[in-house]
């Protein structure tokens, strides 16, 4: 059964909005960030309204309600991706923290001068400048699963990489330029195999695919609220018990210690030991009702909308004379279309489309090497997801008739 597109559409209060007089918004950023159901907005008003408080500190009946929200908020997420325990679901600010944190506590506490990480070439710079930080001070060695032309991974080059028994293999899970889905229960497996952990970025993966965690074997996994529905400000990295229970916190503070004396401390059980301080309460609060949001419609279903956002995109695109389009076919992708146009500058492109209210992203989307690697500075990025319909595709197109119209 299809998506009612009208009714979701609904849901979410800025899709109503006008930029200027006459001119309503065509969102078409979804991959920097999607927008938010009421649901959601009203979930984080609710608890400023009714039960502000902060969480595992009081006994008094705001405290408690608010601690239950953020911990149910967590077992909402646990659920979502299927793992074992709630305890494996660690709240960040962000996937970019959360990819960090593995940096900062397990790979500085487990990689030394020598050892080998294995990223890819179409990263985000959030999984590229953290590694890049270590081999600065630790001398640690990285090296590249290269892209295809059509935007895929070649896994020959990186089986060959495996067989230089890399300590940690980090890959995104779908590119946020590129859309390209990648094989990852394949790539995490050929990872274990060689001995190596392996972290996954999954910014824009799950908040387009059901991902299995359990399924997957993913050792490390990242995601963000802010692309699926939920508030700005919180993420989550998801790690194995045994494997989060042997690093070493990674800020030190209230609530992550189980014990402090003035000249030692005992670290706090998980998921608290990397949780200092007072979190973001609301937005937890917010994330488990994006979750709610997106599981009563069916992420399977989202999915295959999207799919066929997508797909009609690039036909429509493909059709306008100087676009060139990057990443794979439809079926190998997510809901993104990075594009040139011949003769304008993406910045160009996406000013000029927002005079008739479209939405969409110029410029490099951090990551900037997977440019280089095709040869050019930046793309503009029209990127979908459930709200978005062929109609809005449409006045894409025409907008982009317009701007070649204007650059002769």
């Amino acid at each position: 059964m299809k998506l009612n597109i009208t009714e979701i559409r609904k849901d979410f209060p800025i899709l109503e909005r006008e930029t200027r007089k006459g001119v309503r918004v065509v969102y078409l950023d979804s991959t920097a960030t999607s927008q938010k159901p009421l649901q959601v907005i009203e979930a984080m008003n609710d608890y400023y309204r009714r039960s502000n408080a902060n969480i595992h500190r009081g006994v008094h009946t705001l405290a408690e309600e608010a601690t239950s929200m953020y911990e149910g908020a967590r077992e909402k997420i646990a659920r979502f991706i299927n793992a074992a325990s709630a305890r494996e679901i660690i709240y960040t600010r962000n996937t970019t923290e959360s990819i960090n944190l593995v940096a900062y506590s397990w790979a500085r506490a487990n990689l030394k001068a020598g050892d080998l990480v294995v990223l890819t070439e179409m990263e985000h710079h959030s999984n590229l400048v953290p590694w890049h930080m270590l081999q600065m001070e630790r001398g640690i060695e990285l090296d590249f699963i290269p892209v295809t032309q059509d935007g895929l991974l070649e896994l020959e080059t990186y089986k060959s990489l495996l067989d230089r028994r890399p300590k940690l293999v980090s890959f995104t899970h779908m590119s946020n330029v590129l859309g390209t889905i990648n094989p990852a229960a394949e790539i995490i497996r050929l990872g274990h195999e060689a001995g190596a952990i392996v972290l996954v970025d999954g910014a824009q993966s799950v908040p387009h695919l059901q991902v299995d965690i359990q399924a997957l074997d993913a050792d490390f996994y990242a995601f963000s609220a802010h692309k699926m529905c939920g508030p700005t400000g919180i993420g989550i990295l998801y790690g194995k018990t045994a494997l989060l229970d042997s690093m070493p916190p990674f800020l030190g503070g209230g609530d992550m210690i189980k014990e402090v004396k003035l000249r030692s401390f005992r670290a706090n059980t998980l998921p608290h030991k990397f949780e200092a301080g007072t979190p973001a309460i609301a937005e937890a609060i917010g994330f488990g009702a994006a979750v709610d949001y997106l599981t009563g419609i069916g992420m399977d279903k989202i999915a295959a909308h999207e799919h066929e956002i997508t797909e009609y995109a690039l036909e429509r695109l493909e059709e306008i004379p100087g676009v060139k389009l990057f990443g794979p076919s439809a079926d190998k992708k997510g809901g993104v279309a990075a594009f040139t146009l011949e003769g304008v500058h993406p910045h160009d492109v996406a000013q000029i489309l927002d005079q008739d209210g479209i939405a969409v992203r110029a410029g490099h989307h951090c990551a900037q090497p997977l440019h280089e690697k095709f040869g050019i500075p930046a793309t503009s990025r029209a990127s979908f997801y459930l709200y978005n319909t062929k109609d809005e595709v449409d006045i894409l197109v025409n907008g982009l008739y317009k701007v070649k119209e204007m650059f002769g």
